[in-house]
């Protein structure tokens, strides 16, 4: 370890290993500023922690379990007396949802101020623990790379800074925000990694067509060096992304979540990249297909379906959730909120839709399509269309972890499609056709840890 003074920062230099770390303060500053260097696997799982005193910021939100005597599951899942349930992962949040975690009295605040991490993995909308509260203490967290759902390969080299930021109460200066914050003071530390702005590039585009106005569109941009977004504007789809590191990186655009469009991209030092009009192809987004009936939205995520929104803060057995059972009607209303936002094979598989087609509709083939967002223990769906039984399709590619459980459905989006032929439709236009729709995997335990997937939407294609 060293300590060294410039001007009116000091900086302190630690490495481990492979493993180099920064603590930068500044005279007349309440704030910490924050680089980690990570420069191999030798250091697998990387999370900074700021470790709080117990009793200091006592509260009973989802991710404080001081009040929850009752282990759920694992050693990180907890239940309170009325059954409400607390972990560390219940956060909320997605990446792109935050710039500032941590608690407050009212008279001290204390805050872990992300930084732009553009050496983590996983995209915006990757979601892991925060921060976490219990009887022992607390603690905030920068996430370097956690093996917990992760879609991505970790990334190396210097991320930060994040920032720890003491308050008399309030939140943290906006100043010190991922896009934000500036640090030319730092360019002469001598921080092992560090690129300056002089060193960095920009990415802009002009607009972006074929956009659907009811969803917010974002733009991503990744290589195996480093991850960049920035959001696409409502009215005509221009983004900017500035402070890139040189390179050549897949540009992706998505809608909500669901990736519509990629395409290369390459910045350069110093200059911005300006893009033209990008074209969303009409077929690139499902939710443009023409359907007979639809469940769900297209946008990557189980919003709007049962127990959705509650499933990022809590596990599937709180007493806050709904039934996890919801066979529907289509033409009966409500049919995607009646829906369960995950399937599991011990629980709620063999769920039924009923739906009727015109004689003209019964006498074709059709295309019936479900969208997963993520699964578990390789859970995919198998279907039953009257009498007619579809083949096992093969799993997609997800992570191997908890997810369902743990507050997160962002996995890798896929869709699974099933070719129905015509002499699977009643021919009698007065009857349900009935849609069952089992989860199967050979892997997996029972009740929620058993092989699961989580919904982005389902239809039947005209």
């Amino acid at each position: 370890m060293t300590i060294a003074q410039s001007g009116s920062t000091i900086l302190v230099s630690v490495t481990y290993g492979t493993l180099k770390h920064y603590y930068a303060a500044r005279s007349g500053e309440n704030n910490v500023y924050v680089w980690t260097n990570k420069a191999d696997t030798s250091v697998s799982a990387t999370r900074y922690i700021v470790r709080v005193k117990a009793g200091l910021f006592l509260n009973d939100e989802p991710d404080s379990y001081t009040y929850a005597p009752t282990t759920v599951e694992a050693a990180d899942v907890f239940a309170k007396a009325d059954g409400q349930t607390r972990s560390k992962h219940y956060s909320k949040l997605r990446v792109v949802d935050y710039d500032y975690i941590g608690w407050s009295t009212g008279a001290v605040g204390l805050w872990m101020v992300r930084s732009n991490h553009e050496k983590a993995s996983g995209g915006p909308f990757y979601r892991s623990l925060l921060r976490h509260q219990s009887a022992d203490g607390g603690g905030l967290y920068e996430i370097l790379y956690y093996g917990e759902n992760q879609t991505e390969a970790q990334r190396f080299g210097l991320q930060g800074p994040y920032v720890i930021a003491f308050t008399d109460g309030g939140a943290p200066s906006s100043s010190l925000y991922p896009g934000n914050l500036t640090t030319s003071w730092a360019d002469s530390l001598g921080i092992f990694g560090y690129v300056a702005a002089g060193g960095r590039g920009k990415v802009a585009g002009v607009g972006i067509s074929g956009r659907n106005t009811a969803y917010a569109y974002t733009v991503g941009l990744a290589n195996s060096a480093a991850q960049y977004w920035g959001s696409a504007r409502s009215s005509d789809g221009y983004f900017s992304i500035a402070g890139v590191l040189p390179g050549t990186y897949t540009l992706t655009v998505f809608k909500g979540e669901l990736s519509v469009h990629s395409a290369s991209v390459t910045v350069t030092a110093g200059a911005t990249t300006t893009l033209n009009t990008i074209t969303i192809p009409s077929s690139n987004d499902p939710g443009n297909a023409s359907a007979i009936w639809r469940i769900g939205t297209w946008d990557g995520t189980p919003s709007g379906f049962k127990n959705a929104a509650l499933m990022t803060y809590a596990h599937p057995s709180d007493p806050r959730a709904a039934a996890w059972t919801g066979n529907v009607v289509i033409g009966s209303g409500g049919e995607t909120s009646s829906f369960p936002a995950y399937i599991w094979k011990d629980v709620n598989s063999g769920l039924l839709v009923y739906f009727k087609l015109t004689a003209a509709q019964a006498a074709a083939a059709h295309t019936l399509r479900i969208g997963v967002t993520t699964a578990y223990a390789n859970g995919r769906p198998r279907v039953t269309v009257n009498d007619w039984v579809s083949a096992i399709p093969s799993p997609p590619t997800q992570p191997s972890t908890r997810s369902l459980t743990v507050g997160s459905y962002r996995g890798n989006n896929y869709t699974f499609t099933y070719s129905v032929p015509a002499a699977a439709w009643l021919t009698d236009t007065s009857q349900y056709n009935v849609l069952k729709i089992d989860v199967v995997s050979g892997s997996g335990t029972t009740a929620y840890l058993s092989a699961g997937t989580s919904i982005d939407a389902l239809d039947l294609l005209a």
